[in-house]
């Protein structure tokens, strides 16, 4: 399944694209499941993501892999791809994109999120898409607030 979600915060590219860090990363951590930083290399090819969600009961390991990673002066975008996935998850695709969008006075960057997710059940996959939209969607008003002040 497909999660596309668009944001559009008023900072540019260059701008935002030094913003993806640790510290946005641990802002963008939704309130459930709480989530621990295990490990972030950062946003460049060949770096790990690695993050520990705490269901209270039980803990998953979520480890992502930085697989491409390029820039230009329209675009900056990166993929992570899920190497070891919690137990509802079979698939994770996460492309990244930073789009320069500039009107007659400020500069201004579309934060994209293209997400692709498959579980072991195509059923099980309608289920979850909700509850990852509402995820990523939770991300938007701190990208905004984020690149406001950033």
């Amino acid at each position: 399944m497909r999660i596309l979600l668009k944001t559009q915060v008023a900072q540019s590219l260059p701008t935002v694209w030094a913003g993806f860090n640790r510290t946005l990363f641990e802002r963008l951590s939704p309130p459930f499941p709480p989530v621990k930083i295990v490990r972030f290399d950062g946003c460049l090819r060949g770096d790990i993501v690695h993050l520990q969600l705490n269901f209270f009961l039980f803990r998953q390991d979520w480890i992502s892999r930085i697989v491409d990673q390029q820039a230009g002066n329209e675009e900056i975008f990166f993929i992570d791809e899920g190497i070891k996935l919690p137990f509802f998850l079979t698939y994770w695709h996460h492309h990244h994109r930073l789009l320069r969008s500039s009107t007659d006075t400020n500069d201004q960057t579309i934060i994209i999120d293209d997400i692709t997710f498959r579980s072991a059940f195509r059923s099980a996959d309608y289920l979850l898409y909700p509850i990852l939209w509402l995820q990523f969607a939770f991300r938007k008003p701190i990208y905004k607030r984020f690149f406001r002040i950033f």
